[in-house]
C-alpha cells in the first residue's frame, strides 16, 4: 500500500470512526443521491459543517456509498449556491448572498432571489379565504368583504429569507386558491390567473426585532434584526393588495439611486 493510499484510507476510518457511518434506504423508490442530499441539507439546518464541509472521500466513507453518489448530490448543493467546488479543491460553505432590492420600484423578491442566482422556492403555509376588517380598510373595501390570504416562507437556496403575509379581494384573487404556487412568482399567477396587474404601490420599511418564533421560523440568531415591509399595491386607481413581508435582516439590502433633484424620502415611524 502506498503512503497517499494509507493517509486515505486512515482519514477515512478517522471520519467514519469519529460520526458512525450514516444508513441510506438502498433499493428503495429514492436514490441514493438523493437521500444523501436531503440528510446533508438537514444536517445543514442543525448547524453542523460550521467549522468545515466535509469532502468528497470523507461522505464516501461516512455514508458507504460510491464517489459518482456523493458527487451527485454536491452538485446539487452547488447548484443552489450552498457549497462551492472547484475542481481539485474540496467543497466548502458558501458566503450566504445578499438579496438586493430596489428602492421606488415595484420589484419582485421571487425575480430577485433569481438574480442573485439562487434558486427560488416556497413553502406555503396558508392558503385560504377569510376576512379581516383591518386588512379590508386598509384596501378601501367594506369589513366583511371577503379576501384572499397567502403566507408563505420564502427560500432563498436551502435557506429560510422571509415570510411573506398576502391579502386581496377575493373577487378578483380568487383563481389563486386552486393553484400551487410553491415555484412561482404571486404577480405572474395574478396576471394570468386573474387578469390583475400591478401598477404601482406605496411601501414602507422598518427595522424590527423578530420574535422567538419568528426566529425560529427564519432560522436566526437571537442576534440578527429583520426588515419588516408593508406595502399597498394598485392595480389602476384600485387598491387590491396588502403585503407584510418579514425578511431577514442579515440577507437582504435596500438600495436607491440618488439624485440632485429627486430621491426618496425618510419619515418618523408612527
Amino acid at each position: 500500500m502506498t503512503a497517499a493510499a494509507a493517509t486515505d484510507r486512515a482519514a477515512r476510518g478517522g471520519m467514519a470512526g469519529m460520526t458512525g457511518a450514516r444508513t441510506l434506504q438502498r433499493g428503495g423508490a429514492e436514490s441514493l443521491w438523493a437521500q444523501l442530499l436531503a440528510d446533508l441539507r438537514r444536517r445543514l439546518d442543525d448547524g453542523e459543517f460550521t467549522d468545515a464541509f466535509p469532502g468528497e472521500l470523507a461522505l464516501v466513507a461516512e455514508y458507504r456509498v460510491s464517489r459518482h453518489t456523493v458527487r451527485e448530490a454536491l452538485r446539487r448543493l452547488r447548484d443552489d449556491g450552498t457549497v462551492v467546488a472547484g475542481r481539485g479543491r474540496a467543497p466548502r460553505l458558501a458566503e450566504p448572498v445578499e438579496i438586493r432590492q430596489p428602492l421606488g420600484a415595484l420589484y419582485s423578491l421571487f425575480a430577485s432571489v433569481r438574480a442573485a442566482g439562487l434558486s427560488q422556492r416556497s413553502v406555503v403555509r396558508t392558503l385560504e379565504e377569510r376576512a379581516d376588517g383591518v386588512v379590508a380598510a386598509r384596501l378601501g373595501l367594506e369589513e366583511s368583504t371577503p379576501l384572499v390570504y397567502l403566507e408563505r416562507l420564502r427560500m432563498a437556496g436551502t435557506a429560510p429569507l422571509a415570510v411573506d403575509r398576502v391579502w386581496l379581494p377575493h373577487r378578483l384573487a380568487a383563481p389563486l386558491l386552486d393553484l400551487d404556487l410553491t415555484h412561482t412568482a404571486l404577480y405572474t399567477e395574478l396576471a394570468q390567473a386573474c387578469g390583475v396587474r400591478l401598477t404601482g404601490g406605496r411601501e414602507d420599511i422598518r427595522a424590527v426585532v423578530l420574535s422567538p418564533a419568528e426566529r425560529d421560523l427564519l432560522a436566526v440568531d437571537a442576534g440578527v434584526a429583520a426588515f419588516a415591509i408593508e406595502r399597498l399595491g394598485y392595480s389602476g386607481g384600485d387598491a387590491v393588495e396588502w403585503r407584510h413581508t418579514l425578511v431577514r435582516g442579515d440577507r437582504y439590502t435596500v438600495t436607491a439611486d440618488l439624485s440632485a433633484g429627486e430621491g426618496y424620502q425618510l419619515g418618523m415611524a408612527r
